[in-house]
């Protein structure tokens, strides 16, 4: 865990990933939670908070960090970090390394190799979820993540939806949780520099050329514009007008 646990920042990030926690009700006593660490500053950020001390949410539940490598060859040594990182901070951990990747990359694949690459990867993550009996995965989406999910689906997939903070499947056995729901994407990063946490590299081919990556740089644009843009978004969710859609 991080070591400057006063911090001003760290106050404000606890207090918002708690306040999310409990107006979700997203961990509850004895609960058993799959923490999804790809090792990027956002999972990262997300296992160093989860793991401090809850002042407001029951404290008896338990959290397993699971690191799926996707098995692109140019880690440079980033997972040997990771798990000492884990190791260094008592974490219980499962790391598995896979060929999701490039699988994800082959030829009868490229039309569309980040929905494959993110299905096989949660199915494995649901698989060890029920291996190790955790009934919560909590992934490290953050409010900034929640605001794109929504243009994307609109733009790319002609609905109005976005993620959930508390998002029941398997007919309620198991729950995905996201505690950064809240936060926004640079007080995470902030966070992560302050810490000085270890963040593994994205090697994903696709990731420089993704729709996410559009869309946030499309929101960037208008940001210059209107520096609420974000916000007045992310509000909009909670304010739909039903007799006002189709």
């Amino acid at each position: 865990m991080a070591e400057n646990k006063k911090t001003k920042l760290f106050l404000h990030l606890k207090k918002w990933l708690e306040n999310t926690i409990l107006k979700y009700n997203m961990v509850e006593e004895g609960d058993r939670v799959l923490v999804a660490v790809s090792g990027g500053v956002d999972s990262m950020v997300l296992l160093d908070l989860f793991s401090s001390p809850m002042l407001f949410v029951p404290p008896e539940f338990s959290l397993l960090a699971v690191n799926i490598d996707l098995g692109f060859d140019n880690d440079n040594g980033n997972h040997s970090l990771l798990r000492r990182h884990f190791e260094e901070n008592g974490y219980e951990y499962i790391m598995e390394k896979t060929d999701i990747g490039h699988l994800a990359h082959s030829d009868y694949n490229r039309k569309n190799p980040c929905f494959l690459c993110s299905r096989l990867r949660r199915k494995r993550i649901f698989e060890i979820a029920d291996k190790t009996g955790c009934n919560k995965i909590a992934f490290a989406h953050h409010k900034d993540d929640i605001i794109e999910t929504l243009l994307i689906n609109i733009f790319y997939a002609r609905e109005i939806s976005t993620m959930t903070p508390n998002q029941s499947i398997f007919g309620g056995e198991l729950h995905i949780i996201r505690p950064l729901a809240y936060i926004r994407e640079n007080l995470i990063k902030k966070y992560a520099k302050e810490c000085r946490l270890p963040a593994i590299e994205n090697n994903c081919p696709t990731s420089k050329v993704s729709r996410r990556l559009y869309i946030k740089k499309l929101l960037n644009d208008l940001e210059g514009e209107n520096k609420d843009i974000r916000e007045n978004i992310f509000k909009a969710m909670g304010n739909v007008k039903m007799d006002y859609l189709l």
